[in-house]
This record gives structure tokens, C-alpha cells and sequence, in this order.
């Protein structure tokens, strides 16, 4: 399943969450990496800083810079054998604020990317980041890749048109291309806006009152490890999986209220939820449900989800108390 070499490893978003992860296990592995980071006046690499500072790989390559830039990807890209397409704007709340900078990062940098990649010759392959929020509300379970896919924030439409971009330079143009489509990524170094954080800070803060939004809401939750793992193996795979898609996760749905219960028996105490409404989305905007069947991808490669929740769960907890993760934000709500 697993018959083609690398080569030369580019990464966008590789100062995120999962980029940082992806990141490291591409240079502990031995492969020649160039890591793309968000340019700013600071010289900030994100969550790559310790990487890079520290350990100085001699295989890692950090560049500052910004996937809005046609003339800079195509520069960058242009020797680069194998690229992993991370850079995203994925904060939900804040793309009802400013939906435009959704589509101008997520559609207009992705398709600079794809046009850089067409004028490179040495690319071959581009592995592109979708999101399970394209499926909005599953309508059937588990969700498969041919579930519709509803546009319910304009964060999920921006990757929905990214990802149709994609299929259509593979279709038209013969990119070689393949979309991965992670299920509910979490782990050390998430934003405090996402779920599992935000609730893990208001604990480790000393407040037993967690202010969340709703708690119906189900996803299936995926340690960053298993979704990097993913991204390694679907890269590593035959032409086979070029022009598809290709879900990850765990099959199986657990609902915030539900998660709460997990975290309280993991810090053995009792917790009371505080519902505020700022923390709600729009009514027609909220995925209700989300639950993968990742059967498409097992089966085209060698991958499987190795952690529980549990053990996920508990990992985050340790490395946000030792890296004191949540003592200047955990009671601020996150847009």
C-alpha cells in the first residue's frame, strides 16, 4: 500500500496544531522538510519556535510567509517534491464575524497553491486539508465521503469551494492530487477555542462552574497523532488514492455534555456546566452531529486510530499543566 518515496516535504500551517505535529514526525523520520509559517514583524514560528531554536534540525527548513501570494508560492514550491496543505483560517465563530478573510485564506490560497503546484515539475503530490464540517449535520451515520456537503458557516463553505478547487485541477488539469478529511483533530497545542481545551483550562484554572454553549451537539474525536499519522500514510500510498477523498476518525460520536462527564472522572471531581449563550451558534449554523466512517481510508492504506479518548484526553491534560497552558485565558470565550 505504502510504495513511493517523499522526496522533498513542504508544509503550510506548519506552525499550527496539527502542522507543528506533522512537522515533527516528518523531520524525526529523516525526510528533507521546508516549513511554512505565518510571516510576521515578530519572527515567530508558532509552535515549531522550540523545534527549530532548540533542537535545530539539520533536516528542517522554517520560511515565514503567506499562501495569499501567487508569485511567493510558486517561488517556494517550485523544487518541493511532496506538499501537505495545512494553512486554513478554522476559527468558526470568528468567520460569521469576517467571512471574507475566510475565503480569501481558505478558496484564494488554496488555489494559489494549486497553480503553484501545476508550474512546479517536481511536484508529486499535493495532500490538501479538508474538515468534517463540510458534512454540516450528518443526514445519514456514520458519514461516509459521498454524505452531501452542507455549507452551515462560512467557514465550511470556504472549504468546501477549496476542496471542490482541488477535485477540479485534478479533474481538469491532472494534478496530482488527494484531499484528506479529518474528523475532530485534538491534542497538545490546540487552540484554547476548540472544545477540549476550553473546558480541560476552566479545571485546571481551580473553577468547578465550566461556561460552555451547547451540549447536544456529537463528534467523533481524533488524537493528533493518529490524524498526523494519516496524513503520513495517504502521502506514502500508490497513485491509487489520487482525486479521492479520504475521511479520518474513530467511529465513534460523543456529545459535549458526554465529554463533560469524561473530564470530570479523569480530575475525579464533579463539575457544574454554566451554559452562556455568546458560546451558541446560529441556529442553523450548528452541526448537530458528526460521526466517520473512515473504512476508505483503512483499506487504500495501513492506518488506524491507536488512542482512545481516554488516553487522549489525559495526555492534554498533562502537557497544558506543564506547559501552564491555561492560567491567562481559561474564563475568556474564545471567537
Amino acid at each position: 500500500m505504502s510504495n513511493r518515496e517523499l522526496g522533498r516535504v513542504f508544509v503550510t500551517g506548519a506552525d499550527g496544531f496539527i502542522g507543528s505535529h506533522l512537522v515533527e514526525e516528518l523531520v524525526e523520520r529523516n525526510f528533507e522538510v521546508t516549513a511554512l509559517c505565518y510571516y510576521n514583524s515578530f519572527g515567530n514560528y508558532g509552535w515549531l519556535s522550540d523545534l527549530i531554536h532548540k533542537k535545530k534540525p539539520r533536516n528542517l527548513k522554517a520560511i515565514l510567509g503567506d499562501i495569499r501570494d501567487p508569485f511567493f508560492m510558486k517561488k517556494v514550491l517550485r523544487d518541493q517534491n511532496t506538499v501537505f496543505h495545512l494553512a486554513a483560517l478554522i476559527a468558526i465563530p470568528y468567520s460569521y464575524v469576517a467571512p471574507y478573510s475566510y475565503f480569501e485564506t481558505n478558496l484564494t490560497g488554496t488555489l494559489n497553491i494549486l497553480e503553484a503546484c501545476l508550474d512546479s515539475p517536481a511536484v508529486s503530490r499535493l495532500i490538501h486539508t479538508s474538515t468534517s464540517e463540510v458534512y454540516g449535520t450528518a443526514k445519514f451515520i456514520p458519514i461516509n465521503e459521498n454524505h452531501p456537503l452542507q455549507g452551515q458557516s462560512p467557514y465550511s463553505a470556504s472549504k468546501i469551494a477549496a476542496d471542490m478547487a482541488v477535485e477540479s485541477y485534478f479533474r481538469s488539469m491532472s494534478l496530482p492530487a488527494v484531499i484528506l478529511r479529518p474528523f475532530n483533530t485534538y491534542g497538545p497545542r490546540q487552540s484554547m477555542r476548540a472544545i477540549i481545551p476550553t473546558i480541560i483550562s476552566q479545571v485546571l484554572s481551580g473553577s468547578t462552574d465550566i461556561k460552555l454553549g451547547s451540549l447536544k451537539p456529537t463528534r467523533d474525536f481524533n488524537y493528533v497523532k493518529d490524524t498526523v499519522n494519516a496524513f503520513l500514510e495517504i502521502a506514502l500510498a500508490n497513485d491509487d488514492v489520487l482525486g479521492k477523498i479520504f475521511n479520518t476518525g474513530t467511529s465513534t460520536e460523543i456529545s459535549i455534555g458526554e465529554l463533560v462527564s469524561k473530564i470530570e472522572k479523569i480530575f475525579e471531581i464533579k463539575l457544574n456546566v454554566v451554559v452562556e449563550n455568546e458560546r451558541f451558534r446560529p441556529q442553523m449554523s450548528e452541526v448537530e452531529r458528526l460521526i466517520s466512517d473512515p473504512s476508505k481510508l483503512k483499506l487504500a492504506t495501513n492506518w488506524k486510530p491507536k488512542f482512545q479518548l481516554e488516553e487522549g484526553l489525559t495526555k492534554v491534560i498533562e502537557w497544558m499543566k506543564n506547559q501552564n497552558y491555561y492560567l491567562s485565558s481559561s474564563n475568556v470565550y474564545h471567537v
